[in-house]
C-alpha cells in the first residue's frame, strides 16, 4: 500500500498531463463533431435559450421546436430553416473554438503560457455550458403527465441534454487545475 501511496504522490504533474490529454480528445472530438449537421442542430436549445449565444442565431428562441430534427434522421425543410438561423456556420465556428482550446490545452505540456491560456479558455468554456443549466428549459425531464407514483420531471431531474452538460463541471475543475500547474511552471521561470 505504501508503494501505491509513494507513487501516486510522485505522479501527480504526469497525471495533470493525463488531464490535458484527456480535454484534448473531448475538445477535439465533440469540437470536430460540430461539422456534422447533426451535431449543430442538437446545439440549437443551448444557443437559442443562452443570453450569451443567442443573438448569433437569426430565428427568434421557440420556433427551433418546429424544426428538430431527429438524430441520423434529415428532414429537408428542418435543413433550409438551420442554414436560415445561422445554426451551421455557428456550429463550425464553435467547433473551430473547441478544438483550438484543446490543442492550447494539449501543448501546455511542452509550453507553460500557451497551457496557461488553455486552462483558463477551458474553464471559461465550461463555465458558459454549465449557464445552459439556468437558460435551457431541455436539460430537465418535461412533463409528461405521468403520475407514478409522483411526477419527476423538471428541477433537479436532468435529461440527455442535462447530463451532458453537468459533466462539464469536471472539464471547469481539469481547466483550473491545468491552468494552475501552468502557471506554477511560470513562476518558476
Amino acid at each position: 500500500m505504501k508503494k501505491l501511496i509513494t507513487f501516486l504522490a510522485n505522479s501527480q504533474s504526469h497525471f495533470i498531463n493525463l488531464g490535458r490529454i484527456s480535454i484534448f480528445i473531448v475538445m477535439v472530438w465533440i469540437g470536430g463533431l460540430k461539422a456534422f449537421q447533426y451535431e449543430a442542430d442538437g446545439i440549437v436549445p443551448f444557443v437559442a435559450n443562452s443570453p450569451l449565444m443567442s443573438f448569433f442565431y437569426a430565428k427568434e428562441t421557440p420556433e427551433y421546436n418546429n424544426y428538430k430534427n431527429p438524430e441520423g434522421k434529415t428532414v429537408q425543410k428542418n435543413i433550409d430553416w438551420h442554414k436560415e438561423n445561422r445554426t451551421y456556420i455557428f456550429s463550425y465556428g464553435l467547433g473551430t473554438v473547441i478544438v483550438i482550446i484543446g490543442v492550447l490545452t494539449l501543448l501546455g505540456i511542452w509550453y507553460a503560457k500557451i497551457g496557461l491560456i488553455g486552462g483558463l479558455l477551458t474553464f471559461g468554456m465550461s463555465l458558459v455550458t454549465l449557464t445552459f443549466l439556468i437558460t435551457t428549459p431541455e436539460v430537465y425531464v418535461p412533463n409528461l403527465g405521468g403520475d407514478f407514483p409522483t411526477p419527476q420531471y423538471g428541477f433537479p431531474y436532468l435529461s440527455g441534454a442535462g447530463r451532458l452538460v453537468i459533466k462539464d463541471v469536471i472539464m471547469l475543475a481539469l481547466g483550473l487545475i491545468c491552468a494552475s500547474e501552468s502557471a506554477k511552471r511560470l513562476l518558476k521561470t
